[in-house]
């Protein structure tokens, strides 16, 4: 892309859990002279944050409001428990809800995953954040489910985690604000994430192809087979050879003849 009209960077916000680092690699390999400027957010300010004009495209986590977002998403997360080393669940390679009905599950205001009823029994008081909730899993006050990918950010040597089948996932999304077309860095931020060539004509017009060699001669023989004899020789009806003996049908001179009775 070229042009005076081409904005000079490019906001993507994100929320925690989200590594958006291939993707903005990608980025900078394409559109070098058109900055990437990275906005962190929270799960919850996020989708203002693209409502307010804040960030240009964000990597969220669904729900968010259709009618004033567009979203498209990407993957969904193991849910998993996040308990102390020395926890019995770490015999097994997963944990079931019911094996967590004695267990004080915590549950952080900044919670992702969309709860009906939250399994064991319920802590005193909810921790601020999810950051909270981490550092008292780590005190023995209780244990704390969360996509796999906070987990893995609020990684401690004396905490592990186990998936649990059954239980809500959280969806990560690319989401911008609605419009009738999504702007055009908007689409070249699609393509990455889509996984589109460089030259996909989604969003952008083709980088014109140059023919190839194969190509090439065979448009050379259509044109010979026009005008002169080598391409009409190419293009003759096919027959039968003639025989060695220069006689039709491939038959010898002795069988052609009628034989004496």
């Amino acid at each position: 892309m070229t042009g005076s009209d081409i904005p000079s960077s490019f906001r993507l916000a994100y929320v925690p859990g989200v590594t958006p680092t291939k993707w903005v690699r990608v980025w900078h390999e394409r559109l070098p002279g058109t900055p990437l400027e990275l906005v962190q957010a929270t799960a919850a300010d996020a989708p203002g944050l693209l409502a307010d004009g804040g960030a240009d495209a964000g990597l969220v986590r669904l729900p968010v409001d259709r009618d004033v977002l567009a979203a498209i998403p990407l993957y969904t997360e193991t849910t998993v428990v996040v308990i102390p080393k020395d926890h019995v669940a770490t015999t097994a390679e997963e944990v079931s809800l019911a094996e967590l009905a004695d267990e004080i599950v915590l549950h952080p205001l900044d919670d992702v995953l969309d709860w009906e009823t939250l399994p064991g029994r319920p802590a005193v008081e909810r921790p601020a954040t999810t950051a909270d909730a981490i550092e008292l899993v780590a005190a023995g006050v209780g244990v704390l489910l969360v996509p796999q990918s906070l987990a893995r950010l609020h990684h401690r040597k004396d905490l592990t985690y186990r998936p649990v089948p059954e239980t809500p996932e959280s969806r990560v999304a690319l989401s911008w604000p609605q419009a009738e077309e999504a702007p055009e860095l908007v689409e070249e931020f699609i393509g990455i994430v889509r996984g589109r060539t460089v030259n996909s004509t989604r969003g952008r017009a083709a980088t014109p192809q140059r023919p190839t060699a194969k190509a090439k001669e065979k448009a050379k023989g259509k044109r010979a087979g026009t005008g002169d004899g080598q391409g009409a020789a190419r293009h003759k009806p096919a027959g039968r050879k003639p025989s060695p003996g220069g006689r039709a049908g491939g038959q010898s001179g002795k069988r052609g003849k009628p034989r004496g009775r």
